[in-house]
């Protein structure tokens, strides 16, 4: 606590404030210990705890050409950042309390509240497009890029180089269900437990594989050129998917029940299970590249600058972002 807690309602309401900023999207609980004592100098027989604690407010993330990022409370209404770098940036993801960016000629920036930026050491000159956080125990960054580049660390600060088995671009890297699992050109499918060490699947497609998620039990990808989705329980056995649509998909996320995918075209795609998917009206006809789900909001963003934002998937309103930079991708 910052000082000592404020008292109203006859000694029945404690008020405590945080002595530093709470990290976002995080749950927090109060501890009574057993040094409380009552206004008669009696203390507590034992601690107490709260048993669900609170969470805290989360911030959207959104990053593209030129350096380009973008914060957001609420989706809504950006501000722009300085990242300190002129290199695009084509992934972020928020773990262990920092954002961690990556980008072209292997660029990774840091910042522990979106705002303010350190430049980070990669060891590689190759660009990298996607970043990803291992949680439940694992606590390790992910990223990849061209020529089956994998690299890994456990702070987001420090890299290490790891070998992937396959020299093809990898283009989209997630985690779920305890497994890592990166996705590239020629329908390659890498799947790993620790980071360190990748198993490659057979996927069942020659595809251009763009991006990856995993929701609701299961993984789901696509083809940048086909549309087609392609789903596992596992990361290994891979299903082909018919999802309506020949455009591209580019982007995918899980949220409020939902999985959505985006892509070519102002393509917007949803299902409640991954397998069978609706078509919706994006209302623009410009690339999107990257959607996520927070704060009971879809944001999906892409050319130009684009910003659209839904509370369903299904309903879709363009969103002013103050730039015109390509955005690549968005967290929270």
């Amino acid at each position: 606590m910052s000082s000592s807690p404020s008292v109203s309602n006859s000694y029945k309401t404690f008020t405590v404030s945080s002595s530093d900023n709470l990290s976002y999207s995080t749950t927090y609980k109060i501890r009574v210990t057993t040094g409380v004592k009552d206004t008669s100098g009696n203390t507590l027989s034992s601690q107490y705890e709260t048993s669900s604690g609170f969470t805290s407010g989360g911030l959207f993330l959104t990053w593209g050409n030129s350096g380009t990022i973008l914060t957001s409370l609420d989706g809504t209404t950006w501000d722009n950042r300085t990242s300190g770098t002129s290199n695009h940036l084509y992934g972020v993801i928020y773990g262990k309390g920092t954002f961690v960016a990556v980008g072209a000629s292997g660029t990774i920036i840091t910042s522990s509240d979106g705002t303010i930026w350190d430049n980070r050491t990669s060891g590689t000159s190759n660009g990298l497009y996607e970043v990803t956080h291992g949680t439940y125990g694992n606590n390790t960054f992910v990223t990849v890029g061209p020529s089956g580049t994998i690299l890994s660390s456990s702070d987001g600060t420090t890299w290490d180089n790891r070998t992937s088995g396959t020299s093809v671009t990898l283009w989209g890297v997630t985690y779920g269900n305890s497994t890592f699992v990166t996705v590239g050109s020629s329908g390659v499918i890498l799947s790993s437990s620790d980071g360190t060490t990748w198993d490659n699947r057979t996927s069942g497609t020659s595809d251009f594989l763009y991006g990856v998620t995993y929701g609701n039990g299961i993984f789901v990808t696509g083809g940048y050129s086909s549309g087609n989705i392609y789903t596992s329980s596992d990361g290994t056995t891979w299903d082909n998917r018919t999802s309506g649509t020949s455009n591209g998909l580019k982007g995918y996320t899980y949220g409020n029940s939902t999985f959505i995918a985006v892509g070519d075209s102002g393509t917007i795609l949803s299902s409640s299970d991954g397998t069978t998917w609706d078509n919706r009206t994006s209302g623009i006809s410009n690339d999107l590249y990257g959607v996520i789900y927070g704060k009971g909001t879809f944001i999906a963003v892409g050319d130009s600058g684009t910003i659209l934002t839904s509370s369903d998937g299904i309903t879709w309103y363009n969103r002013t972002s103050g730039t015109s930079n390509i955005l690549w991708g968005v967290t929270y």
